[in-house]
């Protein structure tokens, strides 16, 4: 790769919020409210992009009217990751339908894209930049091959674009053209990259009805649930994240968009996150048998068996490790520098284990777990019994230390697999949990009567909160209470949740955001509490933390009002639905109907 690594000078980023996700499993991509695709990897998740003008690179497939509009505003059609762009006019209106065909080719992203000229004539320019390697790789040239066809490939990249029978070609490859709609008239741009030479060709009609097939099955009814249509959205994103091959979850679309403004704290989240894919697999399962936790226990069952009490806690969704980080020679999203790889593919983190065991143990209530996730529970067991006391990173990936949320998650796992896999082995299981419990209170019990964040450091961490709203934990218990009182006092502020007190901070979001996920972590604490009225204005409050499109990063800068970090955080809409479940759930059991 070059030293430095040409971007376009057509785009500005825009805030994360204003940003759409288009997924089919395979890779997704970021569309900007000018029309702009800005993000795309391609043929898969972490391979590099050649859409990259969100991080710095060059590369994009814009589609927009030429003239300059009032507003720009988009919905997605509800339960799927189909987003109409709208654009008033000074005197019309132009929409534009865009998604990434589905079912996914493993080898060959199409992104369907369907103008509609709602009111008056429409002029609509469009710019095609094709540049693989995070827009290091020279330019794609394209050429007409057909009346309305342009193709072109190099590398090993392959590109067909369909819909424009004029177009120019500048020497830098980009692409670009006029269309002309009359009122009413409806055009389609289909667009496919891949990295094999590419067969014939799919008509636009039929793509478009296959895609939204797929959505109409994949989502389902969610009418009973609060906030119907974000929970709905919500199955949508973890779909669109999870790879329909492998069962693997990618914990974001994205890398490198900061945590905190100008901090450079930034990351390659296109991994399948152990740990955050068990988040996904139980909160779908507190709604009811869905094929997404079928896939998150058919993947935590295939990595336990293969490395055992060598378990990493990410994997690429092929289930090979993790690259090492690296950087790339790019400017960056604003406050950010580019990387790629993640260092917390090679940690050992304890709760990873106990969060798989609920896993298992969910499915095992389910009569879904099969010998194979009965093999799985058992090793994963002898690993917790081998490794309890061991120091490891933790939930949040820090030195190693000894880490109080991990013992509790691994006491939770432990318990629910003992009650629900009924093992013949059941009360051994039963034992380690409560020896592992009992070191832990030795250890880790604050004086006050909570729990601190690890032994020896006698802070609160929201991540507490997360063991003990599971059902395994004694109803009642005064350490609930007590911990989640002082995350409220200490973590919080204008009813969000931070994770912890920085070492280096001086005062809450110095360091980093309100961290959503904590949010709702709370929502799930008063709700096990008997608090209802105080769990529904955190679940609110966090819901709050979005942009126009409605999905959610890893945190909020509630000074500046802005979504920090990767988009979107796989792990905070699965949260969403699992308070959005257990709460309509708790509703129905408390009218006696349940």
């Amino acid at each position: 790769m070059p030293a430095t690594t040409p971007r376009s000078p057509a785009h500005r980023p825009r805030p994360l919020g204003d940003y759409a996700l288009l997924a089919d499993g395979e890779r997704a991509a970021l569309l900007g409210p000018d029309g702009d695709l800005v993000w795309l990897c391609v043929p898969g998740w972490d391979d590099p992009a050649v859409f990259s003008e969100l991080i710095g690179g060059a590369g994009a497939f814009q589609v927009c009217p030429e003239e300059p509009w009032r507003v720009a505003e988009g919905a997605y059609h509800d339960g799927s990751l189909v987003w109409t762009g709208h654009w008033t006019l000074e005197d019309g209106v132009v929409e534009c339908r865009n998604a990434l065909a589905a079912p996914a080719d493993p080898h060959r992203a199409t992104v369907l894209r369907r103008l509609h000229a709602v009111k008056g004539a429409a002029a609509v320019t469009v710019r095609l930049a094709v540049r693989g390697g995070y827009g290091a790789d020279p330019p794609l040239l394209p050429h007409r091959t057909g009346p309305d066809t342009w193709e072109a490939s190099r590398g090993g990249l392959w590109m067909r674009l369909r819909g424009l029978t004029d177009a120019r070609v500048g020497s830098d490859g980009e692409l670009t053209a006029r269309l002309t709609l009359p009122e009413g008239a409806r055009h389609d741009l289909v667009l496919e990259l891949s990295d094999r030479p590419l067969d014939t060709p799919v008509p636009p009609g039929r793509a478009w009805w296959s895609t939204e097939r797929h959505w109409t099955a994949a989502i389902p009814d969610c009418t009973a649930l609060p906030a119907t249509r974000d929970v709905r959205q919500a199955y949508a994103v973890l779909t669109g994240l999870t790879n329909p091959r492998t069962g693997a979850m990618v914990a974001a679309a994205t890398t490198s968009l900061p945590e905190h403004a100008g901090s450079e704290r930034d990351y390659d989240y296109r991994y399948a996150w152990l740990r955050d894919q068990c988040y996904a697999g139980l909160a779908v399962a507190a709604h009811g048998p869905h094929p997404l936790t079928d896939a998150a226990v058919g993947v935590a069952t295939a990595r336990v068996l293969a490395d055992g009490d060598r378990l990493r806690p990410a994997y690429r969704v092929d289930g090979r490790p993790v690259p090492d980080e690296r950087t790339l020679p790019l400017s960056g999203y604003p406050g950010a520098a580019d990387r790629v790889g993640n260092r917390a593919g090679n940690q050992f983190q304890l709760d990873t284990f106990g969060e798989i065991l609920e896993l298992l143990a969910a499915a095992g209530r389910q009569d879904r777990l099969d010998a194979d996730g009965v093999k799985a529970a058992h090793t994963a067991v002898a690993a917790l019994e081998e490794n309890w006391t061991r120091p490891e990173a933790g939930l949040w990936e820090l030195p190693p230390a000894w880490w109080t949320h991990s013992r509790l998650a691994a006491v939770c796992g432990l318990r629910a697999a003992a009650r629900d896999i009924r093992p013949p082995d059941a009360d051994r299981w039963r034992d380690l949990a409560d020896r592992i419990l009992a070191e832990t209170r030795r250890r880790c019990a604050h004086p006050s009567g909570r729990w601190q964040r690890a032994a020896g450091d006698p802070r609160p961490d929201a991540a507490l909160l997360r063991p003990l709203a599971s059902s395994t934990w004694p109803p009642g218990d005064p350490m609930l209470t007590a911990t989640r009182r002082a995350v409220e006092r200490e973590l919080t502020e204008d009813g969000f949740v931070y994770r912890f007190h920085g070492d280096d901070a001086t005062r809450l979001g110095d360091s980093e955001g309100a961290f959503l996920l904590c949010g709702f972590l709370m929502t799930a604490a008063c709700r096990v509490e008997g608090r209802p009225v105080a769990a529904a204005r955190w679940f609110e409050r966090t819901r709050s933390a979005t942009g126009p499109p409605g999905l959610f990063s890893e945190e909020y800068d509630i000074r500046r009002r802005r979504l920090r970090g990767n988009l979107p955080q796989a792990f905070v809409h699965a949260l969403l639905l699992e308070n959005a479940a257990r709460t309509a759930r708790e509703e129905t059991d408390g009218d006696g109907a349940g």
